[in-house]
């Protein structure tokens, strides 16, 4: 979700006005998801690399999560929609994080749509945990390496409980910016990707089934002809 701080800028406002015009953007394309039958959204909300940003615009964007708990969590469970959060969570603010884990909470009967959300999370350091995850059996007798398979790797990566491990089957980032930037590197392998010029504040709901509409008449081979 890209382009909230450049969008406000632009607009002569401060960076966490963009924030806040975000935030109402993830309730429409969260619920258009529900509508339209998407089974699993993941949302890229904070990267281990946005721990850089001014302490200010932080503290705002824990608000505005905790805001956005609080008021959806209700509507969420209505429509059964069940909640995750991969990512350094313990890295948050406590509030934060006990809200959140309320939230998993509530949500967990959830059969409807899995929601995702990506906080202080990076696809390197979550290969990485998974390599050393894997490492440490091996070194206790518990695990042989020749016996690991693409299928088992997977499971111990932070997507492991999600259906299917996580792949990715279309990536959208906003804002125009052509790259992937550290999300899902393992799991987005075959994904298809869709970059549209426009920052996430004004990313509607059509713009948003435009590229549901594309990624449908694409062919995908993984590999094959």
């Amino acid at each position: 979700m890209d382009g909230n701080g450049r969008w406000a800028a632009a607009r002569g406002y401060p960076r966490f006005y963009g924030h806040i015009r975000g935030a109402a953007r993830v309730k429409e394309v969260v619920r258009a998801s529900r509508e339209i039958g998407v089974r699993a959204l993941t949302l890229y909300a904070f990267s281990t690399e946005n721990w850089k940003r001014p302490e200010e615009e932080l503290a705002v964007l824990w608000k505005i999560l905790r805001k956005y708990l609080r008021r959806e969590v209700g509507e969420l469970k209505k429509q059964g929609i069940r909640l995750h959060v991969i990512g350094e969570i313990d890295r948050l603010p406590r509030d934060a994080g006990m809200e959140l884990r309320s939230a998993v909470e509530t949500l967990s009967g959830g059969r409807h749509m899995e929601l995702t959300f990506a906080l202080s999370y990076g696809g390197r350091a979550e290969i990485l945990a998974a390599a050393k995850s894997i490492a440490r059996e091996a070194l206790q007798g518990k695990l042989d390496p020749e016996s690991l398979g693409e299928a088992e790797f997977a499971a111990r990566l932070a997507t492991g409980g999600l259906p299917g491990s996580g792949d990715v089957d279309l990536m959208i980032r906003t804002s125009g910016e052509k790259r992937i930037s550290n999300f899902l590197l393992w799991q987005s392998s075959y994904a298809e990707l869709d970059f549209p010029e426009v920052q996430w504040p004004e990313f509607t709901v059509e713009r948003y089934r435009e590229c549901l509409q594309a990624f449908s008449t694409r062919k995908r081979r993984f590999g094959g002809v």
